[in-house]
């Protein structure tokens, strides 16, 4: 579905990305994981057209999408969730979740997305006519997912989900992404909780230094001794 290749991006004169190479297949959760400052989250915004490249690839569906605009990579297909949620706090729950579908025409199809979207968050519903900043952590996040899921999108981008969350929440919350996996959208996320991230992806990714340092699937990086000892706090 999403394919990388040498993929490097630079601030000036720091590179912060350096020839990443990553894939994502139909269906998988597929998770990047690393320390803070290492280009997490660049990738992501490089994906979704915030930033530019400065060399490599980046092919969704088969199409070359870097150099688009960031709302006609939306319209192909993919959506990105940011870090720390990125809400109008001064509009309700209902009018956050609205602006999700700005690009959606059909009505019935907008109703389909509403439903679904409850079903996930029912607490949502309950808060729909609140406004956003009155919402706890965990439902701002929940409401960023839910605005994220209106553009009915294939490739789901998550940026630090987890983040600030208490461990209630965020079990919950990750139960729901497990959910969104399995309904057929297929789930790249960036996770600071690495354990969070092995438990729940199918693949994984460590960045570090710009660089992907390592790669495999969950239970590979579980017993892998360097994720084991630097992220994991044990031998």
């Amino acid at each position: 579905m999403l394919e990388i290749k040498d993929l490097s991006l630079s601030y000036g004169k720091a590179d912060i990305l350096t020839k990443v190479n990553l894939n994502v297949r139909d269906g998988e959760l597929v998770f990047v994981i690393g320390p803070n400052g290492t280009g997490k989250t660049t990738l992501l915004r490089a994906i979704s057209g915030l930033k530019k490249p400065t060399n490599g690839s980046i092919t969704f569906l088969g199409e070359r999408i870097d150099g688009l605009a960031p709302h006609k990579i939306v319209q192909k297909g993919i959506s990105h969730c940011p870090e720390r949620k990125k809400l109008f706090p001064e509009m309700t729950v209902m009018e956050n979740i609205e602006l999700g579908a700005y690009l959606k025409k059909d009505k019935e199809e907008i109703r389909n997305n509403f439903d679904m979207i409850f079903s996930l968050f029912p607490i949502l519903y309950e808060r729909r006519g609140q406004e956003a900043r009155r919402l706890s952590g965990g439902e701002q996040q929940m409401l960023a997912i839910a605005r994220s899921l209106m553009s009915d999108p294939k490739l789901l981008m998550l940026d630090e989900p987890s983040l600030g969350l208490a461990p209630k929440t965020r079990d919950d919350l990750m139960e729901v992404i497990f959910q969104i996996k399995q309904s057929g959208i297929t789930v790249l996320m960036v996770e600071q909780n690495v354990g969070l991230a092995l438990s729940l992806g199918d693949r994984g990714y460590l960045l570090e230094a710009g660089k992907v340092s390592l790669e495999g699937n969950a239970n590979f990086l579980k017993t892998n001794s360097k994720i084991k000892q630097a992220y994991l706090g044990s031998n």
